[in-house]
């Protein structure tokens, strides 16, 4: 049953000059975004911004998510000239803040992490005051994998928990929800900022929330997003509600009381959304 989406969620189309050149320089040097993958509702702003969340490691997922829109199948083989052409696209779009982040890739030795850590390491190299935020897969838990990652010295690791613990297993494919406070954890006991995010609108009640909250400020998490989840397609997982601003409001409050630093919530919102604020 298709549900009407209230004023609140709708967004304009994408449109200008700067949208065109950003446009110009992913689609030239060959690069994904999860804003393009992910149908992201907020693509107009955020590349009219001249900001994007490059997506490494091809845009073809091993895994099959039940909210997710990018595609999921066999992925290609990693592309070694990739990293210099991230790099190479941050320089072109002077870009202060860089969002990186990557399909999962389960069927490579290291989950890709290697692939991860030449990427930040090329960015570095010819955009040395770019902060860089990673927006992460789990690894499968492999401690060693993320390691590889935070020796890699991003200002920012975020990790999606993406709904609540009772959701879980529906919305999310293969990943498990106390190995992703597992990751989360690893991320901060190492003294870099963690971030986690998750979509509101699933069927989660608002004190799964709260105790969501809890698990990722034991886990050391400061920073916190929560948008209204949108159905890509009619395969995926359906909206069972529209959540208002004002529980939103009450979520950011929430939060902020339980000692996040930085908590990002509203219907548009999503994890890279704004993402500078948060370093």
């Amino acid at each position: 049953m298709h549900i009407r989406k209230p004023d609140w969620l709708k967004t304009r189309l994408p449109e200008g000059e700067i949208y065109r050149q950003v446009k110009g320089i992913v689609d030239g040097h060959q690069l994904h975004t999860i804003c393009v993958s992910g149908k992201c509702p907020n693509i107009a702003d955020c590349w009219g911004r001249r900001t994007a969340t490059f997506m490494i490691l091809g845009d073809i997922c091993t895994r099959s998510c039940r909210f997710c829109a990018t595609k999921t199948g066999k992925p290609l083989p990693a592309d070694p000239d990739e990293p210099a052409r991230v790099a190479e696209s941050v320089r072109l779009m002077k870009l202060r803040h860089l969002v990186l982040t990557s399909v999962d890739r389960d069927e490579l030795p290291d989950g890709g992490a290697s692939a991860w850590a030449a990427t930040i390491g090329a960015i570095r190299k010819i955009n040395p005051d770019t902060a860089v935020e990673a927006l992460i897969p789990d690894f499968n838990g492999n401690r060693e994998n993320l390691d590889l990652v935070i020796r890699a010295k991003p200002e920012l690791i975020s990790h999606n928990l993406e709904t609540v613990e009772r959701l879980t297993m529906q919305i999310r494919s293969k990943a498990e929800y106390r190995r992703s406070l597992e990751v989360l954890k690893q991320v901060a006991s190492n003294g870099i900022r963690a971030k986690s995010g998750i979509m509101a609108g699933l069927g989660e009640k608002q004190d799964e929330v709260m105790e969501l909250m809890d698990d990722l400020r034991e886990a050391g998490c400061t920073v916190l997003t929560i948008g209204q989840y949108l159905q890509p397609t009619t395969l995926h997982h359906p909206v069972v509600d529209f959540i208002t601003p004002e529980q939103f409001e009450k979520y950011r409050v929430a939060g902020l009381k339980k000692g996040f630093i930085h908590v990002e919530s509203q219907p548009l919102v999503r994890s890279s959304y704004h993402a500078e604020k948060h370093i």
